[in-house]
């Protein structure tokens, strides 16, 4: 057999493209939450069954699906990886094909991985033959969105054992359509959480001084919070911390005895991460203690940074188009695709889905994300580029 060029494997490829249109749009209409994806991962596991026998299919973690694309010649493994879960968010998109699901929406793009990789899929198993000896190993994983995460599982299932390299990608609204970006060394940022609870003694509201207003404490807390960033952290250094949820109270005139919160912090630098809980519990044990009230800190470490691997991106990059590739620093943002590259040499790319035209301008987890259609295409292509690549590239 020799090698094929991937031209040769995407020939004829416009009639999978249009499925992979079909695909995402199904998957988007019925989202699951992270954890509870049975029903994505059983229309996964019957779609990749219709591409042949030559796919072998596997559950080796709760809701996750592995195929084996084995070309039955020595060669290196490369794995291919796709995340399938949604957000718990109330869609306002408008598309016709909106989620069927109240309170739960593909607000990510993560059914747009899942169908770009779903074609990429069909078209190597189609091309099986022509491909350099090897093997493409295809991960469909859930739970990326909710820590611990599901790429955790997978790696402790085995889904990477013998793999010599790890490619996924990410459609990304803020670059335009047309636009990839695979960066080397660090690229997304770990990804930790906390939960706070603050206590004290509930009241009347038209009695403050008998009561503590743990409501104002918090608010006091959240305040001062921004300055571990602001005024703790150096300047030069990556830091985010965000408070996303802030409960309490029942009535408009009691003052409530419990307040809960929770947020995210991210960083890349690894001292700073281990510092980062002891910053943040000196703020509140401070604030709190200074009104008489109490608390309880619960602080749960993540992901770990993205961090390509330069040799497999410098892969990557040569497979995108010289007009498309482009240059993107590195974001906030948490992906634990990170527990790949902790075992796997790999790159995880951006790829532009964004497009005024297309209405995709909301960023990822608002109400009314959208993504230009297009990128599906490119996405596919490149999966299936850089499989060809690798196989032919990478020696074990």
């Amino acid at each position: 057999m020799t090698d094929a060029p991937t031209h040769d494997v995407v020939d004829g490829a416009e009639p999978v493209l249009e499925d992979v249109v079909g695909w995402r749009r199904h998957l988007h209409r019925h989202p699951e939450l992270s954890f509870e994806e049975r029903e994505t991962a059983a229309y996964i596991a019957d779609a990749l069954a219709g591409f042949g026998e030559a796919l072998e299919v596997e559950r080796p973690a709760e809701n996750s699906v592995v195929a084996h694309l084995r070309t039955g010649r020595p060669g290196p493994v490369v794995a291919l990886r796709a995340d399938i879960d949604a957000l718990p968010i109330d869609e306002q998109s408008g598309v016709d094909f909106a989620s069927d699901t109240p309170g739960v929406m593909h607000a990510c793009g993560h059914d747009g991985h899942t169908a770009m990789l779903l074609g990429a899929a069909r078209l190597l198993t189609e091309a099986r033959d022509r491909l350099p000896g090897g093997e493409i190993r295809f991960l469909f994983q859930p739970a990326e969105e909710l820590a611990p995460g599901g790429a955790r599982d997978l790696v402790s299932a085995g889904a990477v054992e013998g793999v010599d390299f790890v490619y996924g990608c990410h459609l990304w609204a803020p670059l335009q359509y047309g636009k990839v970006a695979a960066m080397p060394g660090p690229f997304m940022a770990a990804s930790d959480f906390f939960t706070l609870a603050i206590t004290g003694r509930g009241g009347h509201g038209g009695l403050p001084h008998l009561a503590d207003d743990t409501i104002a404490i918090g608010a006091q807390v959240v305040t001062n919070l921004q300055h571990v960033v602001a005024r703790r952290v150096d300047p030069l250094e990556r830091a985010v911390l965000s408070i996303g949820t802030f409960h309490a109270g029942d009535a408009p005139n009691v003052l409530p005895g419990r307040v809960e919160m929770s947020g995210t912090v991210r960083t890349f630098d690894p001292d700073l991460r281990e510092r980062m809980p002891v910053l943040i519990e000196e703020v509140i044990r401070g604030v709190t203690s200074a009104h008489g009230a109490g608390y309880d800190l619960d602080y749960q470490f993540g992901y770990q940074p993205v961090v390509n691997d330069e040799r497999a991106t410098a892969l990557v990059r040569d497979a995108i188009d010289p007009a498309a590739l482009t240059d993107l620093a590195p974001i906030m943002g948490g992906d634990d695709f990170s527990a790949y590259l902790a075992e796997v040499p790999g790159c995880y790319a951006f790829i532009g889905a964004g497009d005024e035209a297309a209405g995709a301008t909301f960023p990822h987890h608002h109400p009314r994300f959208r993504i230009d259609e297009r990128a599906l295409a490119t996405g596919v292509r490149l999966h299936v580029d850089v499989a060809v690549r690798a196989l032919n590239e990478i020696h074990r």
